[in-house]
């Protein structure tokens, strides 16, 4: 079954022309006065029959309910119909997203800016079971002494028991002032943060928690350096250090076992590097390495991934690829045989993503000690990883496990010192399996101590919560773990309250899907209803518009028939197309629901509206036929083929009323005929006055259009006064046209003498120069102003200034001498001829053009500034004499002219009359150079040249002047020789920064930048120089080669945050409450208020 079309049903038609004998049915009723049924039926449309399956609703058909709603399937961009999950949207934002996916999973923390480095060590320390519970146990009167306890605690106690998917961190960032908007390294900030926790911790009185960080974290080393003659350690070697962390080199090792080896090889101190021996009173050879003594319950690695380029003064990350295993035995690493245990196991891997060392981003790997399983903490998202610290099943390019191997070995043997210092062999089976992991962006490892669980200690999880006195401190349990109890009581309270505004908000998106679902039905329900079948089955009018709004709407309006009404409260023939023919099941059941009205049932047709609209239906037939026959005139009009004309008419408004559509009456545009023929003073326009072309047009046809003019605007109908064929045109208005005519035929002849008295200077062709003859120099601004003023081609251009005024703009005041330099000279083919700057400047012209310049621009011949080329010997003084002397530039000449031009045995200079002002002139450029070197965010042009050699077009352009002489080929002035690109710099840019933008901008790396300006080289080498001091300025053009000779890398490596200033090293937490000396600071106001705890 082929779809029915729905092509033009929505174009309005005019009342009978439906083409289905209305026009017939119109013409009997404005005969008759009779309107019979069968014609109500026809009229208003009531035969067509009940469509189905059309794209949109059809207009000219009561009977069209189709495309009121959209297919089973389908749905609309807004209303009732809109996708499901759009109308979820439009409640606003869903507080159940934000809950945890069950009690057992961690949260997450929120990133203000650039604030992963602190979120991944925050998940770090809480999820220390031991660090946390000690967080826990501090005194309330100490965490509202020092505000870092009372926001971490706080931080920490939403994390534990808080319902919420993520925490909001800003309340303790903001507590530490720091910047969120710059990233920091992690590893400087947990030895800073556990340095202000130490300093704030001391002040609790609970043992649990004044030393909690000493307890897991600190360790001590010995520095022991040792005489190789009489093998005693030095006094210094008794000497034990504290440490936090141990940091190992990754560059060029492959394990954490080949960096631990390293960081405790012992070095040699020998040749220049020896030691002075108390013992042996002398300079020896010695040993020096690092002792571990003891060993912390948590073991942070930190694994030294950049290194230092002196070159750049920046960082360069490390990305090769670094093993550890999951379990670590240090046991044959420490300085004395220690009688415990210390097998340590993975327990979290800082990542760095990324290749800059100021840029990336931080990720923590942490595994939950209570279930064994590894979590992803990545800001606000926290990812299960199973049992594996990677995933279980991990194929990233950048961390992976490698097999899990049995290595066996019968016996390994490791040297250890006892008290005394003497070396004992102790004997380790190594036979077990070890699981070790892979990674290229390992940045810290933490290994917890293994330990065996004490007899009597519960296994069991303590459900529910209640308060009880701790060493003094007010706690409430929750699941078995004690936390402050005022802290508890708000982080619960508003748990609660998140609790309801999750009912409240489920309870509101049940309602409203509930209501579009029933709506919905009703819609479909309704519509399935509405169409009335036989003719004589009773029915109800309904407007279109309500009806549409009522299937789009989720709350619909009252019933409103209104717009459909004609004046007599009775359907009017005129709205059939913004009506529909509705069943009266299917009208009662919306007007008892939504009440309004009126009724306009099948008995409600207007017999008056339909006298009145066959009377201006047969009077449009009768005018659209009397304009045709009109336009058949007018076209006969406008072709010259009629020659009865009595009225003139506009031209121009008859082309553009013949070129309108014919409609059922006249509208505004068909007024005013002779506005445009009618001058100022109320007479005829002249017709060489523009716009004023007028026709004659015979009186038949001007009666018609006075009669659509009168009925349009009867005030003004013709926009002016009637113009019969004997109307004369107004001789004020001629006077004037022909004075104007006369001024423009004078000015036309005026220039086209100036540009035979001046052919080749009109022309641009080069003034081949002669020696002894008399030239002068006039400004080439007024030469391309004045070729602009009398070119035929160019109109409205400005006039020149007169000579007079000019030549006096070029003397200096105080010793009236020439202020500009002269045009430069080059020898080319055997003549001399002047070099053309774009920049401007002096042209030289012959004294011919200088006479006639005076004569047409009111200069004085003797005012003129004249110039001279004479030969001088080599042995003559060319500086003396009176006048300024200027020689011929052989610069760029071609070898054949040079020879050409070196053939005599002297020069060639200009001498300019007056002379050149050096000291003005002098002034002036100093002023000039002072601006250049001082400017500021300008534009630059940047050119990118592919291949050896730069393209000599490119090169003359880059110097700033165009020799006209030169041809051109065609292929050459086509091809694309690079690409260009303007850059913001200033003077005090540097070689450096302007080199990294060229970088950023076309991908070339620095290195392999040949920088050109003009022909020449900008020579690179110190990097710290400024574009003021290479003479780079504003506006010029720099050409960039790429010599390919170093391979490509990532920018990254050389980019920090600020990716084109090197001075703007990295200032780390100076300023921050990280590196305050005071340990504690005033509580912010209303801290017992409710926290920032789950803001996003």
């Amino acid at each position: 079954m082929s779809r029915p079309t729905t092509r033009s049903k929505n174009k309005r038609q005019k009342q009978g022309d439906d083409g289905n004998g209305t026009s017939e049915i119109w013409r009997k009723i404005h005969n008759t006065g009779v309107v019979s049924k069968d014609d109500m039926n026809q009229l208003y449309m009531i035969w067509k029959p009940v469509c189905s399956g059309c794209r949109v609703n059809t207009k000219d058909n009561p009977n069209c309910f189709c495309a009121l709603v959209p297919p089973p399937n389908g749905a609309r961009k807004s209303g009732l119909w809109q996708k499901m999950s759009d109308v979820v949207e439009s409640l606003g934002h869903d507080p159940t997203k934000d809950l945890r996916a069950s009690a057992d999973s961690p949260a997450g923390l929120t990133n203000l800016g650039a604030t992963c480095y602190a979120n991944c060590i925050l998940q770090c320390l809480y999820m220390n079971k031991s660090f946390r519970e000690g967080m826990f146990s501090v005194e309330r009167d100490v965490l509202q002494q020092h505000p870092v306890l009372d926001q971490l605690a706080r931080l920490f106690v939403q994390l534990h028991i808080s319902k919420m998917a993520f925490i909001d961190s800003s309340p303790f960032v903001k507590t530490l002032e720091l910047d969120n908007g710059v990233q920091q390294d992690s590893h400087e900030f947990l030895t800073l943060l556990l340095s202000l926790l130490e300093r704030c911790l001391s002040h609790s009185k609970v043992p649990k928690a004044t030393t909690i960080v000493q307890d897991l974290f600190r360790g001590s080393v010995s520095h022991v350096t040792t005489c190789s003659q009489c093998g005693r350690d030095s006094e210094a070697s008794s000497k034990m250090e504290d440490f936090y962390e141990l940091e190992l080199n990754v560059k060029g090792l492959k394990s954490l076992d080949e960096s631990l080896d390293e960081y405790l090889t012992a070095e040699e101190l020998n040749g220049d590097n020896q030691y002075f021996c108390e013992s042996c009173k002398t300079r020896v050879d010695a040993t020096r390495s690092i002792k571990l003594c003891t060993l912390p319950k948590v073991l942070n690695f930190q694994l030294k991934r950049y290194v230092f380029l002196p070159k750049t003064t920046t960082k360069k990350k490390v990305t090769s690829a670094f093993s550890f295993p999951a379990e670590l035995d240090m046991r044959h690493r420490m300085s004395e045989l220690s009688q415990f245990n210390l097998v340590y196991d993975l327990s979290a891997v800082l990542i760095h993503k990324g290749t800059g060392a100021n840029s990336g981003h931080y990720i923590a790997h942490i595994k939950d000690v209570n279930t064994g399983q590894w979590w992803e903490f990545d800001d606000e998202h926290v990812t299960n990883l199973g049992f594996h610290p990677f995933g279980e099943e991990s194929s990233s390019s950048t961390t992976k496990s490698i097999k899990t191997d049995a290595i066996h070995s019968d016996n390994s043997e490791a040297m250890v010192a006892d008290s005394n210092g003497n070396g004992l062999n102790a004997t380790h089976s190594l036979s077990s399996q070890v699981e070790t992991f892979l990674s290229s962006d390992a940045y810290m490892l933490m290994y917890h101590l293994k330990q065996t669980k004490n007899v009597g200690e519960s296994g069991g999880v303590i459900c529910g919560a209640n308060h009880k006195e701790s060493e003094g401190v007010v706690v409430a349990v929750q699941n078995g773990v004690p936390l402050p109890s005022h802290i508890y009581d708000e982080i619960q309270s508003f748990n609660a309250s998140y609790d309801d505004a999750c009912r409240r908000y489920n309870n509101r998106k049940e309602l409203e899907l509930s209501l579009i679902s029933e709506r919905r039905q009703e819609v479909r329900s309704v519509l399935a209803e509405a169409p009335v079948q036989p003719l004589e089955q009773p029915f109800y009018w309904i407007s279109s518009e309500w009806l549409r709004q009522w299937a789009d709407n989720i709350i619909p309006i009252p019933l409103d028939n209104t717009p459909v009404q004609c004046s007599h409260g009775k359907v009017p023939v005129s709205k059939v197309t913004s009506m529909k023919r509705l069943s009266a099941k299917a009208w009662d059941t919306l007007f008892s629901k939504y009440g309004g009205g009126p009724a306009l049932s099948h008995d409600n047709h207007c017999r008056d509206c339909l006298i009145h609209g066959a009377m201006t239906v047969v009077s449009a037939d009768t005018y659209r036929d009397r304009r045709e026959s009109m336009k058949s005139l007018a076209r006969d009009i406008l072709d010259g083929n009629c020659l009865d004309g009595k009225y003139y008419i506009s031209r121009p408004w008859l082309q553009q009323w013949w070129k309108r559509k014919v409609l059922d009456a006249p509208s505004e545009a068909d007024a005013g005929p002779t506005a445009a023929i009618s001058c100022p003073h109320g007479q005829l326009m002249p017709e060489q006055a523009p716009g004023a072309k007028r026709v004659l047009i015979p009186e038949i046809f001007w009666l018609f259009l006075y009669e659509d003019a009168v009925s349009v605007k009867p005030d003004d109908p013709l926009g002016g006064p009637t113009f019969s064929s004997d109307s004369d045109e107004c001789s004020q208005c001629s006077n004037e046209l022909s004075e104007v005519a006369c001024l423009e035929d004078s000015l036309r002849l005026v220039k086209q003498k100036q540009r035979q008295n001046h052919e080749k200077l009109f022309q641009a062709k080069s003034l081949q120069l002669s020696l002894h003859s008399k030239y002068f120099l006039v400004p080439l601004s007024w030469i391309s102003k004045w070729r602009n003023y009398i070119s035929p081609t160019l109109k409205n251009s400005d006039k020149p200034e007169t000579l007079d005024g000019v030549i006096d703009s070029l003397l200096c005041e105080k010793h009236s001498r020439l202020i500009e330099r002269p045009p430069e000279l080059v020898f080319r083919r055997g003549a001399i001829i002047q070099r053309e700057s774009s920049a401007g400047g002096l042209t030289i012209v012959s004294e011919n053009d200088w006479k006639c310049f005076c004569e047409e621009w009111g200069g004085i011949e003797t005012k003129g500034i004249s110039a001279t080329i004479d030969h001088v010997n080599d042995s003559e003084n060319v500086l003396t004499g009176s006048s300024e002397e200027m020689q011929v530039c052989k610069d760029q000449l071609s070898t054949a002219d040079k020879m050409n031009f070196e053939n005599g045995t002297g020069q060639n200079l200009i001498k300019t009359c007056p002379e050149v002002c050096e000291s003005c002139i002098g002034e002036r450029e100093s002023c000039e150079l002072m601006q250049k070197l001082n400017y500021c965010n300008e534009d630059i042009c940047v050119i990118l040249v592919r291949g050896k050699e730069v393209p000599r077009s490119i090169l003359e352009a880059s110097k700033g002047f165009v020799e006209t002489d030169r041809r051109v080929s065609k292929r050459s002035r086509k091809s694309k020789n690079g690409n260009s690109i303007s850059l913001k710099v200033s003077a005090s840019t540097s070689l450096y920064q302007l080199k990294m933008m060229i970088w950023e901008s076309f991908g070339v790396v620095k290195e392999n930048q040949i920088l050109h300006k003009g022909d020449r080289i900008i020579v690179g080498d110190d990097e710290c120089a400024t574009l003021a001091d290479v003479n780079i300025f504003a506006g010029d053009q720099i050409i960039v080669r790429d010599s390919e000779i170093h391979e490509n890398r990532d920018i990254a490596d050389e980019l920090c945050d600020d990716k084109m200033d090197l001075q703007h090293t990295e200032e780390g937490f100076r300023g921050t409450l990280l590196t305050a000396n005071v340990s504690s600071q005033e509580p912010p106001p209303n801290h017992e208020s409710q926290p920032e705890s789950t803001g996003s």
